[in-house]
């Protein structure tokens, strides 16, 4: 038992009471099992999660490196201001320079990774895995273009992510990775010679689309694992990826990977969800996919060795700024690599591969159709958030 236990029963051992009393009798037979029964999984998570919310407060130095603290850019009429907390070592110097930037109307947070929003990150969503995200987009490709991009990932809201990855030579070297239909692969190859990107995508459904668009033509188009890169360490400038973290089983392995491939100095890029906090799309987020808070993805980038982590928000513009209903593209995540070779976090075996479904084929077929009912949810809120926007005066909160 641990400590809580023992002070629990000394307290309960040193206090007189009468055995006949059913209140204090109903107390101690109520709180004793919870108290003994803390699993020593639960204790070493509540105890890692204090740690890191301790040390972030106090600014403490993990593993070397300060992490870096809280900034927030707020909107003003006349630009942006911004209080800038302290930073340390390359990440000044990197912000500095990307902080020139920053757009008009835009919001980019650069914090540390707090104490996330209690809930279960290792338990998986019905479409957070390899076999049931493959199938889902075998039927999503056909329309993905054409029904999800204007109502979740518009070309406005795609320059707006990638103007943070400082994709600003046209020598650049790029990996896409998880670009689908190569939408954002789009975005990319604005700055960017075709040649010197690539892109990647497990599906090859949705390959088929990117391999169809004439802009796209001269891009290495390849079909392959986020969570596995099939490219050398350090042979990337950039690293881009939208829309694909929330089907990874081990966002960490995925973000570690990005890590590994780009060269020291290079940048990477995610753009993906944000997580609601309105009650029933949270119970539909849940149900879906990897909607993840904006701590764990500072949280995630930290831990895979990036510095100068930041976060600039982004949604739908009829959405007026609202977030409480997530947004399936809510924020830009960017880190700089400073060092050379793989992530310094060390991970195990990969827990999955699409070539393996990891149920029986009942069970499949049961995660596909209900992961894909609760996706449904998210088709009718940008419709709903539209119609408020069109009938709501423009003063209004929606």
């Amino acid at each position: 038992v641990d400590q809580a236990s023992h002070r629990f029963v000394d307290k309960v051992a040193r206090h007189p009471f009468d055995p006949h009393q059913p209140r204090v009798m109903a107390s101690i037979v109520t709180r004793l099992p919870s108290v003994l029964h803390t699993s020593s999984v639960d204790r070493q998570l509540k105890h890692a999660s204090l740690t890191s919310l301790a040390r972030s407060r106090s600014g403490s130095r993990v593993g070397g490196r300060r992490p870096p603290q809280l900034a927030v850019v707020s909107l003003t009429n006349r630009g942006i201001s911004a209080r800038h907390g302290e930073t340390s070592g390359p990440s000044s110097v990197f912000g500095n320079q990307r902080r020139k930037n920053i757009g008009r109307g835009s919001m980019v947070c650069k914090t540390t990774a707090s104490a996330a929003e209690e809930r279960p990150i290792s338990k998986l969503r019905l479409i957070q895995h390899k076999s049931e995200a493959l199938w889902f987009y075998r039927f999503l490709s056909i329309v993905y273009d054409h029904v999800v991009n204007p109502g979740h990932w518009t070309e406005d809201m795609r320059d707006e992510a990638l103007s943070v990855a400082e994709l600003d030579d046209p020598n650049l070297k790029v990996y896409d990775v998880g670009g689908g239909t190569g939408f954002c692969t789009l975005g990319v190859v604005k700055t960017v010679k075709t040649e010197n990107v690539t892109l990647l995508d497990q599906s090859p459904h949705q390959l088929a689309k990117a391999k169809a668009k004439p802009a796209l033509k001269g891009v290495t188009i390849i079909e392959g694992d986020a969570e596995d890169l099939p490219f050398e360490t350090d042979s990337a400038d950039r690293y881009t990826s939208a829309g694909s973290i929330e089907y990874w089983p081990e966002p960490q392995r995925g973000i570690s990977e990005a890590y590994r491939v780009i060269k020291p100095g290079g940048l990477a890029c995610l753009i993906g969800p944000v997580y609601p906090t309105f009650w029933l799309s949270k119970l539909m987020a849940d149900a879906w996919m990897l909607f993840p808070t904006e701590a764990e993805y500072v949280d995630w980038f930290t831990k895979a060795g990036f510095t100068d982590v930041q976060i600039k928000r982004i949604g739908p513009s009829w959405y007026r700024g609202v977030r409480r209903h997530g947004l399936i593209m809510g924020c830009s995540v960017t880190g700089r690599k400073v060092s050379p070779g793989e992530s310094p976090l060390k991970l195990g075996p990969k827990v999955e591969a699409k070539e393996k479904p990891r149920s029986n084929p009942l069970s499949f077929v049961l995660r596909l159709i209900l992961g894909s009912a609760a996706g449904f949810y998210y088709t009718i809120v940008p419709i709903y958030m539209w119609i408020k926007n069109l009938l709501l005066p423009k003063s209004w909160a929606i």
